[in-house]
């Protein structure tokens, strides 16, 4: 979780300038393309809504020539599937500022049990924001992914056999 889209040097939550609060998703071409990135992009939010604010807007921020000419074929495609105009903006990339420690893996810090875990794996702050352990962990808290993905994953989560169990629990009762 950061910001981008701005001029404002080094942005924070409270003085956020210009800037639109944003994710930066590193991703290895071997194993995910770009274009299937967008697809997965599309299909998590509504892209014909209006953003209600600059803050938080839903945008692309394209990183090349490539990355621009996909993110517009796959948005015109999303809107000829949809039969409407997509309100989703196109943005040159110019940098991104990662947002305060308390902004990282909010819905996994709201479960002190598991933050403890992960805490004890990532004792310093930039190892725990920067796991993947924790990101994954922090989606399904917050509603994403299969109990079904969770039970194929869960044992290489790093978690005790405890925390496994309420964490299948919960994202068990997300899907009934």
């Amino acid at each position: 979780m950061g910001y981008a889209g701005g001029t404002k040097k080094n942005p924070t939550y409270h003085i956020l300038g210009d800037h639109s609060e944003a994710i930066q998703v590193d991703f290895d071409p071997s194993q995910i393309s770009y274009e299937k990135l967008l697809e997965i992009f599309w299909a998590a939010h509504d892209p014909t809504a209006r953003s209600w604010s600059r803050q938080y807007k839903a945008a692309v921020f394209f990183q090349n020539d490539a990355q621009q000419k996909l993110a517009i074929e796959t948005r015109d495609r999303e809107a000829a599937r949809r039969k409407t105009k997509i309100l989703t903006e196109m943005v040159p990339f110019t940098g991104f500022f990662l947002a305060e420690g308390y902004h990282q893996k909010y819905y996994l810090r709201q479960n002190p049990d598991l933050l403890k875990e992960f805490k004890a794996m990532y004792p310093q702050e930039g190892e725990f924001i920067n796991s993947t352990a924790a990101a994954r962990v922090n989606g399904y808290l917050a509603g994403y992914g299969t109990a079904e993905n969770l039970l194929n994953e869960v044992g290489s989560l790093g978690l005790s056999p405890e925390e496994r169990k309420k964490l299948l629990d919960r994202v068990h009762k997300y899907h009934r």
